[in-house]
């Protein structure tokens, strides 16, 4: 009865509500129920035939509240109706989720009908766990791509940045990642993709073995500014929710640029300052709340711990320049990167990482002594190839000058096979390191080397 009580007195009684009173571009001017008014709160806004247009609170000017919209403006006149929603923004995913294609508000978009809907509802914008109450990143995860598991180890609840310019194969390597890395669910999120782009990631890149451990959340590059933000902060949303289930999640979004620039078109429309590259001050304040959300889960009072988020982000890196501020900002965030160049793409070696500007912070903490070694006297063999690479290709270096180089370059043919990967090949973390350290045995060890 108690608690019957209290949800009685929770309810506000009144309805809030206001009128159109200007529009600017994408911007909607309202006037009216201000003092109950927080940014972030929801709106309905009038439009013909009954059609209510959705939006969102994003600042104020004066004596009016400023509303950006859901979709377009079309239809919207001044005096309009605004109806502010009492609910804030929250989902209610279930397990039966898996194997579905959502858009930014949780609704169907794969043809296979309604969702069911949880009995929790989960908070878009939940703040990422305290420090203190999270636990310690897990043990490794086989990846199932040999570039990133051998030079790149990753561990449960870690979280990663994938680095590359368009056209380089983001995509493909993520649909490996989905296929075949060891864990129980696999949350994607597609932010600002291309439409025509997004059927065949899902039906031929990710494919039914993909999909049906996966729930893809989907927000095309036309859609509004507020749409491709919120699909990222729903991605993460659900995966929180398979957390507390006790799974493993895999969570990966492309892209976090995508989100960036969409904040950025909201912060300016709002009349925040650009900065560098015109990215508003709220890019920088809203990257690290929602790439934290990803990691290793809370430590519950019982003792027990939440399910691992283990994180792989895209960053579509503007002009192929792996320092521009967003591609700066989200490194200093996340636990390593992945570096992956047009350079290498163009020979043909794909996935087209750069093992030797890619780090994984957990390592070399989550490998063996022996497999520390292979990594170890690869990596002194490609460093040495790179540095001299320029030379050996116009012929200007003399076999016979250095043992080293010379045994660079009979390992390299054998170094850029075992760095190639088909994306429907499928290779374990033990058989990884296997094959590269046959690699090296293949020839004299280097001075200093144990491999």
């Amino acid at each position: 009865m108690r608690n019957l009580i209290a949800a009685v007195e929770r309810i506000d009684p009144l309805t809030v509500s206001g009128r159109v009173a200007a529009v600017n571009g994408l911007l909607i001017e309202a006037k009216g129920g201000l003092t109950r008014l927080p940014i972030g709160a929801r709106a309905d806004i009038e439009r013909p035939r009954d059609q209510w247009l959705p939006a969102e609170v994003v600042g104020f000017r004066d004596t009016r509240a400023l509303l950006m919209p859901f979709g377009p403006v079309e239809g919207v006149a001044p005096g309009a109706e605004i109806r502010i929603r009492p609910e804030g923004d929250t989902v209610r995913p279930t397990l039966a989720w898996r194997g579905r294609i959502i858009d930014a508000f949780g609704d169907p978009i794969d043809g296979k009908g309604p969702l069911p809907q949880g009995q929790v509802a989960y908070s878009l914008r939940a703040p990422p766990p305290a420090a203190h109450a999270r636990g310690r990143v897990g043990e490794r995860l086989d990846l199932g791509v040999r570039a990133m598991d051998v030079f790149t180890t990753c561990c449960r609840g870690q979280r990663l940045g994938v680095f590359a310019g368009s056209g380089v194969g983001k995509s493909v390597l993520l649909s490996m990642l989905a296929r075949e890395a060891t864990c129980d669910a696999v949350v994607v999120g597609l932010i600002g993709e291309r439409g025509r782009e997004v059927r065949e990631f899902i039906e031929e890149t990710l494919g039914e073995a993909g999909l049906s451990r996966a729930i893809v959340v989907v927000a095309t590059s036309d859609e509004p500014a507020l749409k491709r933000r919120q699909a990222a902060y729903l991605t993460l949303a659900i995966a929180e929710f398979l957390r507390d289930q006790d799974l493993e999640v895999l969570c990966m979004m492309d892209s976090v640029t995508r989100f960036a620039m969409a904040q950025r078109e909201i912060g300016l429309a709002a009349g925040e300052p650009p900065t560098t590259k015109g990215y508003t001050p709220t890019v920088f304040t809203e990257l690290p709340k929602l790439l934290e959300r990803a990691g290793p889960g809370p430590v519950r009072p019982d003792g027990t711990m939440a399910g691992p988020i283990t994180g792989i982000f895209t960053v579509l890196v503007d002009g192929d320049d792996h320092n521009e501020p967003i591609a700066d900002a989200v490194r200093g965030i996340l636990d390593g990167h992945i570096v992956m160049e047009r350079t290498i793409a163009e020979r043909g070696r794909f996935p087209a990482i750069n093992v030797l500007k890619s780090i994984s912070r957990t390592m070399p903490g989550c490998q063996t002594l022996p497999e520390r070694e292979v990594v170890k006297g690869a990596r002194q063999v490609m460093a040495a190839y790179a540095n001299m690479e320029e030379l050996i290709r116009i012929g200007a270096y003399r076999a016979g000058s250095d043992p080293i180089i010379d045994r660079a370059i009979v390992l390299n043919p054998a170094l850029e096979a075992f760095l190639t990967q088909n994306k429907d090949e499928a290779c374990s973390l033990a058989q990884s390191f296997a094959q590269l350290h046959a690699i090296l045995e293949s020839s004299a060890p280097m001075p200093g080397s144990l491999a």
